[in-house]
């Protein structure tokens, strides 16, 4: 389909590549995280760029993101980092996709797929070491747990956790680590030694090296999204998303006019009011309205008035401004940047969810 609408995301995949050169460790691999459509840049551009820079497996969090990723040609290890769906097994396993194990019931349906199709894949299974989200709890029932995949004949490839709090809790995330050594130190005196042991999410990756081991996992820095705490900035990450649209139309507006649903913003003076053709269906929140900045010919100007569905409106007072001009939402326009972080901040949110609710009406250009 052709597309007549201004409003797109770029992504930079020279800053994909970047990043995940600057993130991985000399001494382990790294898993590019490509979920919910690598963070709202596009999976599989973003899981060729991670590749060529240097990953070695990806992570997803449905089966059918990983078998997506295999209709487009990726041939890499691809770990789901949840169990698999009832009734997903057999595509799954079709899919050459690495299953996450950590409950019974989850391995049962596992070793029954796997019979139907002749397969023994190989396994990770997860340890709940604090995050309480999923996992095999508590940790010291890792060696049990173990003990029926090798029954049912599975290589027990890998043993892994996330971290709850890496970006800002030293003592929680190393009490975390040892929970997960612990259970594979439980693991190898029983003759057991997964070949990988994981537990680094971007900011373990970039906060504890000793949190390395023998892969990390790297979903928010491959992207340029700070983990937190100003930790991606300091580590030279770059932001490879770039969201912008232009104006439409311009009025001259008198002191006084009031614009947008609910006449929430009113003109302290008479000002060049900017059309942008951009909207909360496209991702760009109501909550943003009155509150964020957005860039036009390298100044800030504030969206002024309630942000609706397809469009925003801009006061950029007496300066000049003319349809066809640049709208910058995400990332840099002359000396200026406004960052995902940025945005979140008036959403009260993180930078994660601003990309990842871009909506697929908004389309991706990639460059690189």
């Amino acid at each position: 389909m052709r597309r007549f609408r201004s409003t797109v995301v770029q992504i930079d995949l020279d800053a994909i590549r970047h990043n995940v050169r600057t993130t991985k460790p000399a001494d382990a691999e790294l898993m590019a995280v490509v979920k919910a459509d690598a963070y709202g840049h596009g999976d599989a551009r973003v899981t060729r760029a991670a590749l060529e820079a240097g990953a070695t497996w990806i992570g997803v969090a449905l089966v059918e993101e990983g078998i997506r990723l295999r209709d487009a040609g990726i041939d890499a290890p691809i770990l789901v980092l949840s169990e698999f769906p009832p009734g997903s097994e057999r595509d799954a396993l079709a899919a050459r996709l690495t299953p996450t194990l950590y409950t019974t019931d989850g391995l049962d349906r596992l070793v029954a797929a796997a019979r139907d199709l002749g397969a023994s894949p190989g396994v990770h299974v997860k340890v709940d070491t604090g995050m309480h989200r999923v996992g095999l709890y508590p940790p010291e029932s890792v060696s049990e747990f173990a003990a029926l995949v090798g029954a049912a004949g599975f290589e027990l490839e890998g043993l892994w956790t996330h971290f709850a709090l890496a970006e800002s809790d030293d003592e929680g995330t190393t009490k975390q680590l040892r929970w997960l050594l612990a259970a594979a130190d439980g693991l190898r005196a029983r003759g057991t030694r997964p070949r990988y042991l994981h537990a680094a999410n971007s900011a373990g990756a970039l906060r504890f090296p000793e949190a390395h081991l023998d892969v990390v996992r790297v979903g928010a820095a491959a992207y340029g999204l700070d983990p937190g705490g100003g930790i991606g900035p300091r580590a030279g990450l770059r932001p490879a998303l770039r969201w912008v649209s232009t104006v439409t139309l311009v009025h001259r507006l008198p002191a006084g006019e009031r614009v947008s649903y609910g006449w929430t913003y009113e003109l302290g003076r008479d000002a060049n009011v900017a059309t942008v053709p951009v909207g909360y269906e496209d991702g760009y929140a109501r909550a943003l309205s009155n509150a964020a900045d957005v860039l036009i010919r390298g100044r800030r100007y504030r969206v002024s008035g309630t942000v609706t569905m397809d469009q925003l409106l801009v006061d950029c007072g007496d300066d000049e401004v003319r349809p066809g001009d640049e709208v910058v939402l995400i990332g840099d326009q002359g000396a200026e940047r406004i960052t995902a972080e940025e945005v979140a901040g008036h959403m009260g949110t993180i930078g994660y969810e601003v990309v990842t609710t871009i909506s697929e009406r908004v389309p991706r250009e990639y460059r690189g």
